[in-house]
C-alpha cells in the first residue's frame, strides 16, 4: 500500500498509531533506509521471511494496544538460527499473553537486526502555529535524560540540516570520539529532509519518531518507527 491508503485504513480501524510495520512502509516510500522488515502472523510465515531476509533477526509485537513493546517482553534481539527464531517466537507470544492479557496481536515483526553504531533520532510533530517542525537529536535512551535536540519549520533546505547537527550539545560525538570515526552526516542530512517532506505531503501526520536511527561512517538506518496521526 502506498502511505495515503496506509493512513486511510488506519482512520477506517479508528487507529491514530500506525502499527511498526504501516510505520515502515511510509517511510520506506520516501526513501528513508531502514532493516530488510517484514510482518508474519504464523510461525511457517516467520520460518519463510527469515530465510529470505537471513539472519541475524529482531522480532517484535505487533499490537494496536501495546505502546511499549519491550515493557511486556514483546521484542527479542539477535536471533541467529531457526531454532533460535522458533523459540523466540512462541516466547513472545508467552510473554504478551502473560504481561498484556487481551491485547489484539497483528503478527510479529521480522528485522534484520542493524549492527550497533551512533543513536540519534530524527522525528517531527504538526505545531498549530509554525505547521510542520523537524527535530534532530541523541537518539535511544539520551533523548529522554538529556533533551538534546534541535528544532527547524519545515521545508528544510540541506543547509538547514547540517545546522541542526551542528547545533545540539553532543555535536562531537557526530565527528567521532575515542577512536571512533565520524559518522555519515550527509546520510542524515537525507534523512532529515525526508522526514521534512514526508510531514509536508501528509497532513494528516501529526508526529513521527524515528528512534534509534543508527549512524555509521558510511551510512545511517532507522531501527524503530513511530508515527502519530492526527484525530
Amino acid at each position: 500500500m502506498n502511505p495515503r491508503e496506509i493512513i486511510q485504513k488506519a482512520y477506517e480501524e479508528k487507529r491514530r498509531k500506525l502499527l511498526e510495520h504501516e510505520a515502515f512502509e511510509i517511510i520506506k516510500a520516501y526513501n528513508i533506509p531502514a532493516p530488510e522488515t517484514a510482518i508474519a502472523r504464523s510461525l511457517e510465515e516467520a520460518i519463510k521471511i527469515a530465510e529470505k531476509i537471513g539472519y541475524p533477526l529482531v522480532l517484535k509485537i505487533v499490537s494496536p494496544d501495546i505502546s511499549h513493546k519491550s515493557d511486556v517482553g514483546g521484542v527479542i534481539l539477535n536471533i541467529k538460527s531457526k531454532e533460535e527464531l522458533i523459540k523466540a517466537f512462541n516466547k513472545i507470544y508467552e510473554n504478551v499473553s502473560k504481561n498484556a492479557p487481551g491485547a489484539r496481536i497483528v503478527g510479529v515483526l521480522i528485522q534484520k537486526m542493524a549492527p550497533k553504531g551512533l543513536e540519534v533520532i530524527i522525528g517531527g510533530l504538526r505545531d498549530n502555529i509554525f505547521g510542520p517542525v523537524v527535530m534532530f537529536g541523541l537518539g535511544g535512551i539520551f533523548v529522554e535524560v538529556l533533551k538534546d535536540v534541535s528544532f527547524r519549520i519545515a521545508p528544510l533546505t540541506e543547509e538547514d540540516a547540517f545546522e541542526m547537527m551542528s547545533e545540539i550539545k553532543a555535536s562531537k560525538l557526530l565527528e567521532g570520539y575515542r577512536g571512533q570515526p565520524p559518522v555519515d552526516k550527509k546520510s542524515l542530512a537525507k534523512i532529515i529532509l525526508s522526514v521534512s517532506k514526508l510531514l509536508e505531503e501528509n497532513p494528516e501526520i501529526e508526529s513521527i519518531d524515528l528512534n534509534p536511527v543508527m549512524a555509521y561512517p558510511d551510512n545511517a538506518v532507522v531501527v524503530d518507527a513511530r508515527i502519530i496521526l492526527k484525530t
